[in-house]
C-alpha cells in the first residue's frame, strides 16, 4: 500500500520502488485500498527503475453494493479483497471495478464492490485469499471450518488457477 491507501498506507511510491530495486527485486506491486489513484505514478516510476510494475487494488467487498442503510446491530460488513491485473483486459476490469465501487457502492467513505461485480469483471484478474480482513480468514476466525471452506471454494471456482492463497507471517495469533 502507498500513500494513496488513505489511513492505511504511508509508503511513498518512489521510496518503495527504490527499496525494491536495492533488495534485488525484479517486480513490485501496488494494491491500495479501494482506489487506483497512484497507478500512473507507480508505473512511471517502476519503469524508470527497470522494475516490472504489477497493478492491483485491495477492494472493499460487501454482500450487496447497493445497500446503503445499516444499524448498530447490523453494520456494513466489509471484507478486503486483493485483485491484480495480469493482462490489459485485467487492467481495464480493475479500473471498471474501482469506478463502480465509487459510482454504485459508495457508502460513507468506502467504495464497495460485491461478488456479482467480481464475476462480471474477473477476466484478466488474479485473486488472492488476501489478509486477515478478507472473507476467507474472517470465516475461519468467526464461523466454522465448513463455512470457511465454502467461501474458499467460491473463490477457487471463480478464479481457478488465478486464485492464490496468501500467507503472511506477522505473528498475529489469529
Amino acid at each position: 500500500h502507498t500513500q494513496y491507501s488513505l489511513l492505511d498506507g504511508a509508503s511513498a511510491i518512489g521510496k518503495m520502488l527504490d527499496k525494491a530495486k536495492a533488495d534485488g527485486q525484479k517486480a513490485c506491486a501496488i494494491s491500495d485500498h479501494g482506489n487506483m489513484f497512484g497507478v500512473f505514478e507507480f508505473v512511471n516510476e517502476a519503469n524508470k527503475r527497470d522494475l516490472i510494475p504489477i497493478v492491483g487494488c485491495e477492494f472493499y467487498l460487501v454482500e450487496d453494493r447497493h445497500r446503503k442503510s445499516f444499524t448498530r446491530q447490523e453494520k456494513d460488513k466489509r471484507y478486503h479483497q486483493l485483485l491484480l491485473a495480469k493482462s490489459p483486459a485485467g487492467y481495464r476490469n480493475l479500473s471498471k471495478l474501482c469506478s463502480l465501487g465509487f459510482i454504485e457502492g459508495l457508502y460513507s467513505k468506502w467504495p464497495r464492490i460485491d461478488k456479482e461485480l467480481v464475476l462480471q469483471y474477473k477476466e484478466g484478474l488474479i485473486a488472492t485469499s488476501c489478509c486477515i480482513g478478507a472473507e476467507i480468514p474472517q470465516a475461519i476466525i468467526h464461523q466454522t471450518e465448513e463455512e470457511a471452506e465454502k467461501v474458499f471454494l467460491w473463490w477457487l471456482d471463480a478464479f481457478g488457477e488465478d486464485f492464490y492463497v496468501e500467507l503472511q507471517r506477522h505473528f498475529i495469533p489469529d
